[in-house]
Protein backbone atom coordinates (compact mmCIF):
# COMPACT_ATOMS: atom_id res chain seq x y z
CA UNK A 1 0.00 0.00 0.00
CA UNK A 2 1.30 3.46 -0.86
CA UNK A 3 2.24 5.74 1.99
CA UNK A 4 -0.51 8.34 2.38
CA UNK A 5 1.36 10.86 4.57
CA UNK A 6 4.98 11.79 3.96
CA UNK A 7 6.95 13.96 6.41
CA UNK A 8 8.39 17.02 4.68
CA UNK A 9 11.52 18.34 6.41
CA UNK A 10 12.80 21.90 5.91
CA UNK A 11 16.58 22.31 5.97
CA UNK A 12 18.58 25.47 5.36
CA UNK A 13 20.87 24.20 2.62
CA UNK A 14 21.93 20.67 3.61
CA UNK A 15 18.95 18.48 2.67
CA UNK A 16 21.11 16.23 0.47
CA UNK A 17 23.67 15.81 3.27
CA UNK A 18 20.88 15.02 5.75
CA UNK A 19 19.27 12.44 3.44
CA UNK A 20 22.66 10.77 2.95
CA UNK A 21 23.29 10.76 6.72
CA UNK A 22 19.91 9.27 7.62
CA UNK A 23 20.13 6.58 4.94
CA UNK A 24 23.55 5.63 6.30
CA UNK A 25 22.28 5.34 9.89
CA UNK A 26 19.17 3.25 9.16
CA UNK A 27 19.00 -0.11 7.38
CA UNK A 28 16.63 -0.57 4.43
CA UNK A 29 17.11 3.05 3.40
CA UNK A 30 17.84 4.89 0.17
CA UNK A 31 18.07 8.33 -1.40
CA UNK A 32 15.67 8.82 -4.29
CA UNK A 33 14.99 11.49 -6.85
CA UNK A 34 15.65 15.18 -6.45
CA UNK A 35 14.42 18.35 -8.09
CA UNK A 36 16.46 21.50 -8.65
CA UNK A 37 15.55 25.14 -8.27
CA UNK A 38 14.63 27.03 -11.40
CA UNK A 39 15.43 30.74 -11.65
CA UNK A 40 12.21 31.94 -10.00
CA UNK A 41 12.31 29.46 -7.12
CA UNK A 42 15.97 30.10 -6.49
CA UNK A 43 15.40 33.84 -6.28
CA UNK A 44 12.55 33.34 -3.79
CA UNK A 45 14.70 31.53 -1.22
CA UNK A 46 18.12 32.91 -2.11
CA UNK A 47 19.54 29.64 -3.45
CA UNK A 48 21.55 29.27 -6.66
CA UNK A 49 19.63 28.35 -9.80
CA UNK A 50 20.13 24.64 -10.48
CA UNK A 51 20.87 23.77 -6.84
CA UNK A 52 18.89 20.97 -5.21
CA UNK A 53 15.47 22.12 -4.03
CA UNK A 54 14.03 18.81 -2.74
CA UNK A 55 15.31 15.28 -2.32
CA UNK A 56 13.22 12.18 -1.68
CA UNK A 57 14.58 9.57 0.69
CA UNK A 58 13.40 6.56 2.62
CA UNK A 59 14.61 5.37 6.01
CA UNK A 60 13.54 2.02 7.41
CA UNK A 61 10.60 1.92 5.00
CA UNK A 62 9.35 5.44 5.82
CA UNK A 63 9.38 7.97 2.97
CA UNK A 64 10.48 11.56 3.56
CA UNK A 65 11.04 14.66 1.48
CA UNK A 66 13.79 17.12 2.40
CA UNK A 67 13.76 20.74 1.22
CA UNK A 68 16.65 23.18 0.95
CA UNK A 69 14.40 26.08 1.93
CA UNK A 70 16.85 28.54 3.43
CA UNK A 71 17.30 29.74 7.02
CA UNK A 72 13.76 31.05 7.62
CA UNK A 73 12.52 28.03 9.62
CA UNK A 74 14.33 25.79 12.11
CA UNK A 75 13.46 22.46 13.67
CA UNK A 76 12.23 22.46 17.26
CA UNK A 77 11.11 19.87 19.78
CA UNK A 78 7.42 20.21 18.95
CA UNK A 79 8.00 17.52 16.30
CA UNK A 80 10.18 14.47 16.83
CA UNK A 81 10.72 11.11 15.18
CA UNK A 82 10.43 8.05 17.42
CA UNK A 83 12.68 5.03 16.90
CA UNK A 84 11.30 1.81 18.38
CA UNK A 85 14.30 -0.23 19.60
CA UNK A 86 14.05 -3.92 20.41
CA UNK A 87 17.07 -4.02 22.78
CA UNK A 88 19.80 -1.96 24.44
CA UNK A 89 22.21 -2.52 21.56
CA UNK A 90 19.77 -0.75 19.22
CA UNK A 91 19.24 2.07 21.72
CA UNK A 92 23.01 2.49 22.05
CA UNK A 93 23.57 2.36 18.26
CA UNK A 94 20.97 4.99 17.34
CA UNK A 95 21.89 7.19 20.29
CA UNK A 96 25.56 7.26 19.40
CA UNK A 97 24.99 7.73 15.66
CA UNK A 98 22.41 10.48 15.98
CA UNK A 99 24.27 12.47 18.66
CA UNK A 100 27.57 12.27 16.74
CA UNK A 101 29.13 15.26 15.01
CA UNK A 102 27.34 17.94 16.99
CA UNK A 103 24.12 16.22 17.99
CA UNK A 104 22.79 17.03 21.47
CA UNK A 105 21.53 14.74 24.21
CA UNK A 106 18.36 15.68 26.02
CA UNK A 107 16.27 13.91 28.66
CA UNK A 108 14.03 10.83 28.63
CA UNK A 109 15.45 9.34 25.44
CA UNK A 110 15.24 12.56 23.41
CA UNK A 111 18.08 13.99 21.35
CA UNK A 112 18.73 16.39 18.51
CA UNK A 113 20.87 15.27 15.60
CA UNK A 114 23.51 17.46 13.96
CA UNK A 115 20.83 19.02 11.74
CA UNK A 116 18.65 19.99 14.72
CA UNK A 117 15.97 17.35 14.10
CA UNK A 118 14.57 15.84 17.32
CA UNK A 119 14.44 12.09 17.84
CA UNK A 120 13.19 9.83 20.60
CA UNK A 121 15.24 6.63 20.94
CA UNK A 122 12.80 4.38 22.77
CA UNK A 123 13.12 0.73 23.78
CA UNK A 124 9.98 -1.33 23.22
CA UNK A 125 10.05 -2.26 26.92
CA UNK A 126 9.23 1.34 27.84
CA UNK A 127 5.52 0.65 27.24
CA UNK A 128 5.70 -2.34 29.57
CA UNK A 129 7.39 -0.39 32.35
CA UNK A 130 6.07 3.18 32.45
CA UNK A 131 2.74 1.91 31.14
CA UNK A 132 2.72 -1.45 32.88
CA UNK A 133 -0.21 -2.91 34.81
CA UNK A 134 1.44 -2.33 38.23
CA UNK A 135 0.77 1.37 39.09
CA UNK A 136 3.58 1.54 41.66
CA UNK A 137 6.02 -0.15 39.30
CA UNK A 138 5.01 2.24 36.51
CA UNK A 139 5.55 5.18 38.87
CA UNK A 140 9.04 3.93 39.77
CA UNK A 141 9.92 3.30 36.11
CA UNK A 142 8.67 6.75 35.14
CA UNK A 143 10.76 8.32 37.89
CA UNK A 144 13.82 6.39 36.67
CA UNK A 145 13.17 7.45 33.06
CA UNK A 146 12.94 11.11 34.08
CA UNK A 147 16.49 10.89 35.47
CA UNK A 148 17.98 9.48 32.23
CA UNK A 149 19.22 10.96 29.01
CA UNK A 150 19.75 7.78 26.96
CA UNK A 151 17.26 5.19 28.17
CA UNK A 152 18.66 2.15 29.96
CA UNK A 153 16.43 -0.91 29.63
CA UNK A 154 17.84 -2.72 32.67
CA UNK A 155 17.41 0.31 34.93
CA UNK A 156 13.83 0.81 33.71
CA UNK A 157 13.01 -2.85 34.32
CA UNK A 158 14.72 -2.84 37.73
CA UNK A 159 12.78 0.26 38.75
CA UNK A 160 9.51 -1.29 37.61
CA UNK A 161 10.33 -4.50 39.51
CA UNK A 162 11.27 -2.53 42.66
CA UNK A 163 14.92 -3.59 42.67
Amino acid sequence: MAQKITPFLWFDNNAVEAAAFYTEVFQNSSVGAHANYDEEGAATVGRPKGSVMVVDFEIAGQKFIALNGGPKFKFNESISLVIDCKNQDEVDYYWSRLTAEGGEESLCGWLKDKFGLSWQVVPSVLKETVGGPDPEGAKRATHAMLQMKKLDIQKLQDAYDGK
